[in-house]
């Protein structure tokens, strides 16, 4: 009776032991959402059984790292009427009764948001956000408000490094592993949306690898959370507290869709801007194309993956080095090239002098190729160029259209549009190529030059435009060359 009795309650100890470790597992896989060690402190575990963790510790942790900033640019206005030409009954109309009708200037305020990377006063934004401003303002958490100078700028990925003197040290952020991000991973942005500073929103990261067509570095990470106006050059955090993107765009028609570029790209350019002023990136020396279901099967592929060489520029590191016309680029320094773009970037991450790997499908073996990069060209001898106010072109020479991923060899290309500029608004972007202007064949810069020329400034002229695959019209009222 007694041993019944002793079994019977061990058996009872044995399940409620049972129950408890179920627990402590169970508990453990809700607290798997969250990686990182700095993770737990954090998020705060007051929130009710079965809901998702409160953000406040984390918001708590980040806020000082984050900057509002504003800006001030001089925008100059044309005359509100047109140049009718000397004899015009209208010119001599106006010339009477407004003879003060000329190119005017005003004050433009503008807003954005910034992190800081250094305890003496280092902020990364946007360059967008800065790149007209003649007076710029930085206010940190505490309301404190500082004249910042800019240190670096970067068009080609939209990133810009300032400078402020702060009377103490700052709290800098830390960066985080945004090619380890997954699809629906939460993040946070925190950022002056509408001048509304310290703003917090979450979301998750909905996309990765998205290209918008504003350049050859094109690579941002999508999201949810929401972002606005004043958001851009703002940090993108995971629940770690890591910076893994800098927000820097939102889809203008899109409701809850915004844009940032991953830390793995920004790092290297915030670094180089720092310690020199600018970005000095990487150079095959290829003209490079995408793999379509037809020439993979004229070539016997079975994928489209990978960029096609269809041509070398003479002298380059990728002749010296013996790559080929007709060479399929499968891998470079060990990442996969699924994307053709993908190889310009991660050339352009790389520094010059570089010794890299490429692996190639030829004749349909593959072959490892050691290469030395070079310098981009256009950082040393820039290519024939022409700026229309917000609006910069560029002749077709090989490295240019290599690295804007075009295969035109005839008209003008599109380098750099500036944001929220008249010629963004008519529907410009980096990476279009100007075929016709008012009806005129555009060969190169000199025939766009000679055809502009002749043209009234105000007036709306139609551009053919080639944009990727498609070719469409576009009216434009050409200003002067500045």
């Amino acid at each position: 009776m007694k041993k019944s009795v002793f079994l019977f309650f061990a058996a009872c100890f044995l399940v409620v032991v049972s129950l408890s470790c179920a627990k402590v597992e169970e508990d453990d896989e809700t607290s798997g959402l969250v990686s990182g060690e700095s993770a737990p402190e954090l998020l705060s575990s007051s929130s009710p059984p079965g809901t998702f963790p409160s953000l406040s510790g984390l918001v708590e942790k980040q806020k000082h790292s984050v900057v509002n900033i504003s800006t001030t640019s001089v925008v100059k206005q044309g005359p509100m009427f047109p140049d009718f030409g000397e004899g015009d009954v209208f010119e001599e109309f106006f010339k009477r009764f407004f003879p003060n009708d000329r190119e005017r200037e005003f004050r433009k305020k503008g807003l954005g948001s910034g992190f800081i990377v250094s305890k003496n006063g280092y902020i990364v934004t946007n360059n967008h956000v800065i790149s007209k401003a003649e007076d710029i303002q930085v206010v940190l958490y505490d309301g404190s408000r500082y004249t910042a100078e800019i240190v670096g700028q970067d068009v080609k990925t939209d990133l810009a490094v300032l400078k402020i003197k702060p009377e103490k040290k700052l709290k800098p952020v830390v960066f985080g592993d945004s090619d380890g991000l997954r699809i629906g991973d939460w993040v946070m942005a925190i950022g002056n949306p509408f001048g509304l500073g310290y703003t917090v929103t979450v979301g998750i990261v909905s996309a990765k690898g998205r290209s918008l067509g504003l350049g050859a570095y094109d690579d941002f990470i999508q999201t949810d959370a929401s972002l606005n106006p004043g958001n851009s050059g703002g940090p993108l955090f995971n629940l770690g507290g890591e910076v893994v993107g800098v927000n820097t765009a939102i889809a203008a028609r899109g409701q809850g869709i915004g844009f940032s570029i991953p830390a793995s790209m920004a790092k290297g350019v915030i670094s180089q801007l720092m310690e020199k002023g600018e970005v000095v990136r990487g150079w095959l020396g290829v003209i490079i194309q995408p793999i379509t279901q037809e020439i993979a099967e004229s070539m016997g592929h079975e994928s489209t993956d990978g960029a096609l060489i269809s041509d070398i520029s003479p002298g380059s590191p990728a002749e010296k080095a013996g790559l080929r016309r007709g060479d399929v680029v499968v891998e470079f320094d060990g990442e996969p090239i699924k994307e053709f773009t993908s190889l310009s970037k991660l050339v352009g991450i790389k520094a010059p002098g570089t010794s890299s790997k490429i692996t190639v499908l030829r004749d349909g073996k593959r072959k490892d190729i050691s290469v030395v990069l070079g310098s981009m060209p256009d950082e040393q001898t820039p290519a024939e160029s022409r700026r229309d106010s917000d609006i910069e072109l560029s002749d077709i020479t090989p490295d240019i259209a290599a690295r804007f991923g075009v295969e035109d060899k005839a008209g003008v290309l599109v380098t750099n549009v500036s944001r929220g500029g008249s010629a963004w608004e008519a529907g410009f972007r980096p990476g279009d190529v100007i075929l016709e202007v008012d009806k005129n064949p555009v060969a190169n810069l000199g025939d766009y030059n000679k055809i502009v020329s002749g043209l009234k400034p105000g007036k709306q002229y139609l551009f053919l435009v080639k944009k990727r695959k498609n070719t469409i019209y576009i009216g434009y009222a050409v200003k002067k060359e500045q």
